[in-house]
């Protein structure tokens, strides 16, 4: 059936087209469903919405849409097309089945031809928090997502990396890690994803400071000329970005995409040494699920030839004293102008010492990375990769952050027992981060910190003033620190 191609001004992530509700009967198609839009010899498959503003015999198309597929107004033929096998293989997983390699690949490519409708995707995401998969499953997975995606080679050097699974907020330790070992003259093309369920990523908080939508072309150019990169890992692991959208919808991170992202990401870097940092008290409840974990991505990193190291670390209070998108941008620099040994700084050390030791260019790699960061090297290296990068913010004192601002106090004196990470990230993302950068969280007092009564527990940051008020309406609400004196308990 043909159509006259009508291009709307709407955004759109996702391939869709409007029909009017006359036409999507006479073609027997209902909300949701995709047809296949045939322009000359080229075709793409969208997902059908209906809308009565839209004339009989046109098709309305978002500018996204319009621009990916090079469509404008012109005439296209249009035909439904059946559900695709790989909703089968979702379905039977949900039914307790187990999939196979082919068919978790078919998933990943259909993904990756977007023809499969966010409801798919979103049961993708389900079946996998609530069944899981075994090693095999999470083999292929990764498999599938390196197939789908670019990667980087380099000819000549050590090409090492490092990782987390997140959920700790204020966990910028790489933006530590990656100037120390560039500055050692190893290679890192450190790629990142934006925030899932924290209230900033890597990603987010580097892009305060510079582009990080590279291609891979680029992060290589990079990387040589200044031996690191932080950026985004779409180009490496596309259909990743995908599965992540989805989950910062649902606000869950099932174990096995986390390994298989992660994995993806790793192979597509082209390293051959690799940490993965494990914070139990976020994402992880105990060490026992994090050993656990951290078996999984040993295996599938071996499956793919790269030798892989994972670290336990304490995840039950954030890394940062800093939560947010430009506090946390505001604080790394701080913290090398001043060389200053915050919890971040000591942790991104750490991991970069194992990476010299684990790729054999140190006996000592602790005192090498110390000696970096203190000499100042390792911040040159920061600025260097900034600039590389694109990005004109070079001090601490440039970064801006929300205008809009509320601090919360103590009510009583003793000491930090407890800070509940769940809170914080709720309340620095109902403040408007990470999409708002300065937006955010200041956390003024951290586990074991003595407080007396009035002291500053948190700040929060704002750009708009209702953001600042849900914010406060989520602290009002929850027990962000546990203040204890040497009385535990009292009864009567």
């Amino acid at each position: 059936m043909k159509f006259k191609v009508k291009v709307l001004p709407l955004r759109s992530e996702k391939f869709c087209v409007l029909m009017n509700s006359e036409d999507s009967r006479d073609l027997g198609i209902l909300p949701g469903d995709r047809v296949k839009v045939v322009k000359g010899k080229k075709s793409f498959v969208a997902e059908v919405e209906i809308a009565d503003f839209v004339n009989k015999g046109e098709i309305g198309v978002c500018s996204f849409t319009a621009e990916s597929c090079k469509v404008d107004e012109c005439v296209v033929e249009v035909y439904p097309i059946t559900r695709y096998e790989s909703v089968e293989y979702i379905r039977k997983k949900l039914d307790g089945f187990r999939y196979t390699r082919e068919q978790i690949r078919r998933i990943i490519l259909d993904l990756a031809s977007n023809v499969l409708s966010d409801v798919e995707l979103s049961a993708f995401v389900l079946a996998n928090e609530i069944l899981g998969m075994d090693t095999d499953e999470i083999g292929w997975f990764t498999e599938a997502l390196v197939e789908t995606g670019e990667k980087l080679t380099f000819e000549k050097g050590t090409v090492v990396n490092t990782h987390s699974i997140g959920g700790v907020p204020g966990n910028r330790y790489s933006m530590v890690t990656v100037p120390v070992l560039a500055s050692s003259g190893l290679i890192i093309p450190k790629t990142a994803s934006r925030a899932i369920t924290s209230a900033s990523g890597t990603a987010d908080t580097m892009e305060v400071l510079a582009n990080v939508n590279l291609s891979v072309d680029e992060i290589k150019e990079i990387c040589e000329k200044v031996n690191g990169v932080i950026a985004l890992s779409a180009k490496i692991s596309p259909v990743d970005e995908k599965i992540i959208r989805m989950e910062h919808q649902l606000e869950i991170s099932p174990k096995p995409n986390l390994v298989a992202s992660l994995s993806a990401k790793i192979v597509g870097s082209g390293a051959k040494f690799v940490t993965v940092d494990l914070p139990v008290g976020a994402k992880i409840n105990n060490v026992d699920d994090a050993r656990i974990l951290s078996l999984n991505f040993i295996e599938i990193g071996r499956r793919f030839g790269v030798e892989v190291g994972t670290v336990i670390s304490d995840g039950s209070q954030p890394l940062c004293k800093a939560v947010g998108p430009a506090l946390e941008a505001k604080e790394v620099l701080k913290a090398f102008e001043e060389k200053k040994f915050e919890d971040f700084v000591v942790k991104g050390i750490e991991i970069a010492s194992i990476l010299m030791e684990f790729s054999g260019i140190a006996s000592n790699g602790y005192e090498m990375a110390r000696n970096i960061f203190e000499s100042g090297k390792a911040h040159e290296k920061f600025l260097q990769i900034i600039e590389a990068q694109g990005g004109e913010i070079l001090r601490s004192e440039d970064v801006p952050i929300g205008d809009k601002k509320y601090t919360i106090t103590s009510k009583k004196e003793g000491y930090v027992q407890k800070i509940d990470v769940k809170a914080i990230n709720a309340i620095a993302r109902a403040a408007g981060a990470p999409k708002d950068k300065g937006a955010g969280v200041y956390l003024h007092k951290k586990k074991g910190d003595v407080v007396k009564r009035g002291d500053p527990i948190i700040t929060i940051y704002s750009e708009k003033d209702w953001k600042l008020d849900s914010a406060l309406e989520i602290a009002s609400e929850k027990k962000i620190v546990e203040i204890s004196g040497v009385v535990l308990e009292t009864r009567w």
